[in-house]
């Protein structure tokens, strides 16, 4: 039997408004048609690639791909009679023909490869001439908090993208490169800034802020971690806590 618990905090993600404007941007930058054929790259449990099925008026086919074989059983779990086909693989090698999709979606994914360029190279050669590749991704660098005291948010900072986020902290930036490098046209990039005036809102995306990640997760350094957290509750009850952080949606036309 399938547990949805490991995928609680996707879940959380997807539900948080301020991500779902990033999508609705990326969305945009496919330019979808009824009929045409879409993959979801990195598709996690699959509720974006079961959205993208209503976009499309459940005509076309749509084929979500993830590396993890839990997560393709829990998507496929989820689906109640949607076109949408599961299957697990690597981002970097897929398991289709050349120009086989008319588009081809990939959300926070790169971030975590160790060869991202391959991956890109790879979504545009299953991509026909003509077809569009978005690519979406987080610059952890621009992450900025305020209403807690400056130098607790400074340390805290420092720490968390020096120990615990991904491989590259700057990869939303370097979508546009990325697509121009691997000889997209059309290339386009918008920077999408979320944003965030409580701390309940913001724990869903930023987990440093989110108290029920366990301490063992690293995410805090454990001498902050009180004091952290206690801050974070009192710019909450003042009404002064704001936090942000830069999401790209970057598009091309192979």
């Amino acid at each position: 039997m399938v547990t949805d618990v490991p995928y609680c905090a996707l879940d959380q993600i997807a539900a948080n408004p301020e991500v779902q404007r990033v999508r609705e941007v990326a969305f945009a930058a496919l330019h979808l048609e009824p009929g045409q054929r879409v993959l979801d790259a990195g598709a996690g449990t699959g509720e974006v690639a079961r959205l993208l099925s209503t976009r499309l008026s459940g005509t076309g086919s749509i084929v979500a791909v993830d590396a993890s074989a839990d997560a393709v059983a829990t998507a496929r779990a989820r689906d109640e009679g949607t076109c949408v086909r599961y299957a697990q693989g690597d981002v970097c090698a897929l398991d289709f023909p050349d120009g086989w999709f008319d588009a081809v979606r990939c959300e926070r994914v790169l971030k975590h490869l160790a060869e991202p360029d391959a991956a890109v190279a790879e979504l545009a050669r299953v991509t026909r001439p003509g077809g569009r590749v978005c690519l979406v991704d987080t610059d952890w660098e621009s992450v900025a908090v305020d209403g807690l005291p400056h130098p607790l948010v400074a340390r805290v900072r420092t720490h968390l993208l020096a120990t615990v986020v991904g491989q590259h902290l700057d990869m939303g930036r370097t979508l546009r490169r990325r697509l121009l490098h691997a000889g997209l046209r059309d290339v386009t990039a918008v920077p999408v800034a979320l944003y965030f005036a409580d701390p309940l809102s913001a724990a869903a995306v930023l987990p440093m802020v989110n108290p029920m990640v366990p301490a063992a997760a690293g995410l805090i350094p454990a001498d902050l971690r009180e004091e952290w957290f206690g801050a974070l509750d009192e710019a909450g009850e003042r009404g002064d806590f704001l936090a942000t952080i830069t999401m790209w949606v970057a598009a091309a036309t192979v």
